[in-house]
């Protein structure tokens, strides 16, 4: 264990490829490797890109890379794609349109499915940006899978999360409220060379006037991903909030989210799937009441 993170540490691919694996995968294995690397976390800028889907997320991860990458910063990126109905795996569709950095040293990106997880990312998304951070990233990327509304579990493991909007997708002021309008710290107007940026714009501001929000509000920024255009700025709004939000108060606010998930997750983990299933019947057909069997599995724990 010492030596593999000590080859994480140092970079090597293969080493960082197989600790994603174990991630991923929730081995034993991979638990007691993160505890050896957690000292050596807390140094990467985590950046949260979600928006539905269409709205050019992939594509301005892709700019934002580069922008990086011309900086000499190493970059993580953690696509969560679509589970897969046949192999259970992830759809690779974010891999296709960052292919131009898989040939790039400085870059590892890794697909990972939702495996029915709701809120926009896997299960150990969480985990995978620390081993990123620990593999000595400047800048982690965690691009959601893009469902809608409700995908506001970015905000509990990125430093900033950029919402990314595009004009004419029907109800605009309906894209962008709900949860999704609390957790941005950036609004990105995608393809704002087309019809309707204006009133797209207008009615962000509009919202963000009556919307409660602690600290600064969100900056709205204009971008055409497909060329480049506004990438710069973009990162740069994306960095003048992370640096706003910066110190030990914001890391507590985050990992106090980030523990209450690890902590719900695992306590499902000790629940075996067949006697889920099981008490889940029992109380379909009255035989059992819920909070009967949650208190036994509480005494159990």
């Amino acid at each position: 264990m010492p030596e593999w993170a000590q080859q994480i540490r140092k970079g090597n691919v293969r080493a960082l490829a197989r600790a994603a694996s174990a991630v991923e995968n929730r081995t034993p294995a991979a638990d007691a490797l993160l505890r050896k690397l957690f000292p050596h976390t807390g140094n990467a800028l985590v950046i949260g890109i979600t928006g539905p889907p269409g709205a050019g997320k992939s594509t301005l991860a892709d700019g934002i890379i580069r922008l990086l990458r011309r900086e000499e910063q190493r970059v993580g990126v953690i696509a969560v794609d679509p589970t897969s109905p046949y192999s259970g795996g992830a759809i690779l569709g974010d891999r296709i349109r960052m292919q131009s950095h898989y040939a790039d040293p400085g870059v590892f990106i890794r697909s990972m499915a939702t495996r029915g997880h709701l809120g926009g990312l896997a299960p150990a998304t969480t985990d995978m940006a620390l081993l990123f951070d620990a593999a000595g990233m400047d800048a982690v990327i965690v691009e959601t899978v893009g469902v809608g509304q409700d995908e506001v579990d970015i905000a509990r493991l990125a430093d900033v999360t950029a919402v990314v909007l595009v004009p004419g997708m029907g109800d605009d002021v309906q894209a962008i409220k709900a949860g999704i309008m609390e957790i941005a710290g950036v609004f990105l107007i995608n393809k704002a060379d087309q019809p309707g940026a204006d009133r797209l714009e207008r009615e962000i501001h509009a919202m963000l006037s009556l919307a409660h929000h602690d600290g600064p509000t969100p900056p709205v920024v204009r971008v055409v991903a497909s060329e480049g255009g506004g990438i710069a700025e973009a990162l740069h709004a994306i960095r003048s909030v992370a640096g706003d939000r910066g110190g030990h108060e914001r890391s507590e606010h985050i990992w106090r989210r980030r523990l209450l998930e690890m902590y719900r997750e695992r306590l499902l983990n000790r629940i075996p799937a067949a006697e889920l299933d099981s008490a889940a019947r029992a109380v379909a057909l009255r035989r059992k009441d819920p909070y009967s069997i949650v208190d036994e599995w509480l005494r159990r724990i």
